[in-house]
């Protein structure tokens, strides 16, 4: 019987969760897209949207435990693209909630009911798409898989599922409140510019990161 603990240090998969945790609170193409769904039409949406988000984060947990992701890491143009296109995304999702009469996550604009197929199938592309998680299974992943503790491939499964479960978890959380939220921020334009703003300020840091983060070793 494989002996997980001795596989990946509890400072590994505590390092992982925290990242993951502040990855997934940050407003992004994820949180946008659910948080819409969800008040547009309703937590049923919302959760269904969520199950194509998990199949995203399945989707890089194969590539990088199959070593797919290290090829970006190793052919620097790629790499620099995702980080130049993600960058440039997250600075126009920072300027749509910054600019005067911007939005925010909380108070989106209706979109058209979608059926369940294709509500599957833009959470899966908006994961898929979505820089960050790019950033974070191209780059930082890999980072904490120890060859000298045996199997690599089954190191970074392992921290990928941390990572799948709290994302996962956390965002379900999100969809479930969304509307709450929303609708407590209706009421309070203050507080609705204070988190636009917040939020717009997040994005373009963390675009700012990823633009001039190194290129893996």
């Amino acid at each position: 019987m494989t002996d997980w603990s001795a596989m990946i240090s509890y400072a590994a998969v505590a390092a992982i969760a925290l990242f993951a945790l502040g990855l997934v609170l940050t407003p992004g193409p994820n949180m946008i897209y659910l948080v819409s769904r969800s008040v547009t039409q309703g937590r049923r949406a919302g959760l269904i949207s969520l199950g194509g988000v998990a199949a995203g984060f399945l989707v890089y947990v194969a590539a990088a435990t199959a070593g797919l992701t290290t090829v970006f890491a190793l052919v620097p143009p790629l790499y620099a693209a995702i980080k130049i296109g993600g960058a440039c995304y997250l600075l126009w999702l920072a300027w749509q909630a910054l600019r005067p009469g911007g939005t925010t996550a909380f108070a989106p604009a209706d979109l058209p009911a979608d059926p369940p197929r294709r509500l599957f199938a833009m959470g899966l592309v908006t994961n898929l798409l979505n820089p960050k998680i790019a950033v974070l299974y191209v780059s930082l992943l890999p980072q904490f898989a120890d060859p000298a503790r045996g199997n690599v491939a089954a190191q970074i499964l392992l921290l990928g599922a941390v990572q799948v479960t709290i994302a996962v978890t956390v965002n379900a959380l999100i969809v479930l409140c969304a509307g709450s939220i929303a609708a407590f921020l209706a009421r309070r334009p203050g507080w609705r510019r204070a988190q636009r703003y917040v939020m717009g300020s997040v994005l373009a840091g963390l675009a700012v990161h990823i633009g001039l983060r190194p290129a893996a070793a």
